[in-house]
């Protein structure tokens, strides 16, 4: 027997689950599937390799749904600066000042408190599925693939791998990169594979917990740092991030973690604090990924279904949390006029909302990948051009840092001229 809903979102990943909290929460009736099982939360636990800066506008969504409050009591860690400089040797590196051009993001700036927190993924996770969970109209899935997809005229259904079937007006692909709902629906997507990898480590090191996040960007890639909680003992949590070529990386890997961390030592910027121990390592391809569309009749993508971008500065999920709430919010809009969920006019209001926004972000990602990622001399004046002019220019600087906090949705100038100039960089 068919069991019929409203909406069925396919992926409870922290999209997923921010939009099934968000649409319980206005009384829709929604069915949430995903292949795992529930997250689980264990503070005695590491921190989880996989990590987010989630940004001001993401806390804003994610206070509304309830979930904010729960991600603090669990853990999070804000931070109110952030730096990016230049790492590459030039024919003056060995009588000029080591960071020529170095832009510093500061809270303080933007009168506010904090530009973003770093958290783990599965907090975030968590509690979006426990504010799912409370809302009576929405009935959790878990364990379950879908196996097919019917893109009815008058209807939408989903077969599991156990031969339930789910009904609704509208199907909802929130299952990550390799969407199968996507694949299903026969929505087409461009791809861009990037030369580099990243590998991501989770490190203790010694000194208090720290509030500013950085990348010193090397010719091979960037190599971050993301500040995460107190570990005790005087010692602290962060994430390490390391761009560089697959080879380089799967050497890397290979490495005990007292050679590993050795490696990172030398290889990193100074500012990096004297690691004590590393507890977890992984590396995975990157790419830029979109979706030819977002909407097929009765099919509609969000997240990293729809869309994928170089992982530079974290903003993945920010970009998904922002569909979650767009599509929430055109689907109320919807409902209160008597319109049917899956109407053409409002779900263009969607894709039209957030193709372009997401298409900004995508932009402003390759802008600092093609621009620091080589050794080009002319490359490597622009970039170093840019950072001085957002060193020496606060307001400049400011547009940028209001962007990336979700407080302002225009692409900031010096990020359209940057582009212009650089040859070759694809318009998507």
């Amino acid at each position: 027997m068919t069991q019929a809903f409203d909406v069925v979102i396919v992926g409870a990943g922290m999209v997923g689950a921010a939009l099934a909290a968000g649409l319980g929460r206005s009384g829709f009736r929604v069915a949430l599937v995903d292949q795992g099982a529930a997250p689980f939360f264990d503070a005695s636990q590491p921190p989880d390799i996989r990590v987010s800066a989630l940004s001001a506008g993401s806390e804003r969504y994610l206070t509304e749904l309830g979930a904010w409050p729960e991600i603090l009591t669990m853990r999070a860690t804000p931070y109110t600066r952030l730096a990016v400089w230049d790492e590459t040797d030039h024919p003056l590196s060995s009588v000029l000042p080591r960071k020529i051009a170095e832009a510093v993001f500061d809270a303080r700036n933007l009168s506010a408190s904090h530009l973003g927190h770093i958290v783990e993924n599965r907090v975030t996770q968590q509690a979006l599925w426990n504010c799912a969970g409370t809302q009576p109209s929405v009935t959790l899935f878990a364990g379950h693939a879908v196996t097919r997809l019917i893109n009815g005229d008058d209807r939408a259904e989903v077969t599991l791998d156990d031969g339930t079937e789910l009904s609704g007006e509208l199907i909802v692909g929130a299952d990550g990169a390799s969407s199968g709902v996507r694949n299903l629906a026969g929505i087409g997507i461009t791809r861009d594979q990037y030369q580099q990898q990243a590998m991501v480590i989770s490190v203790r090191y010694q000194g208090p917990v720290q509030d500013i996040t950085w990348q010193g960007f090397y010719p091979s890639g960037p190599r971050a740092f993301l500040p995460l909680h107190s570990a005790g003992s005087g010692e602290s949590w962060a994430s390490l991030v390391w761009y560089d070529s697959p080879e380089e990386l799967a050497r890397l890997k290979a490495l005990d973690n007292s050679a590993l961390m050795a490696e990172i030592q030398n290889a990193f910027p100074p500012e990096l604090p004297p690691l004590t121990h590393i507890d977890a390592k992984a590396s995975f391809p990157i790419a830029r990924q979109h979706a030819r569309k977002y909407v097929n009749n009765r099919v509609v993508l969000a997240g990293d279904a729809a869309h994928t971008i170089n992982p530079l500065a974290g903003q993945g999920v920010n970009l998904g949390f922002a569909d979650a709430r767009c599509l929430q919010l055109v689907l109320r809009e919807a409902r209160r006029a008597g319109n049917s969920l899956a109407s053409p006019a409002q779900l263009d209001q969607y894709e039209q909302q957030r193709r372009p926004a997401n298409r900004r972000m995508m932009l402003t990602m390759d802008v600092f990948y093609h621009l620091f990622s080589n050794r080009t001399p002319p490359l490597h004046l622009l970039r170093n051009l840019g950072l001085g002019a957002a060193k020496a220019m606060p307001f400049a600087r400011n547009r940028v840092a209001k962007y990336a906090m979700g407080i302002d949705d225009e692409l900031p100038p010096v990020i359209r001229q940057l582009a212009a100039k650089l040859p070759g960089l694809k318009q998507l």
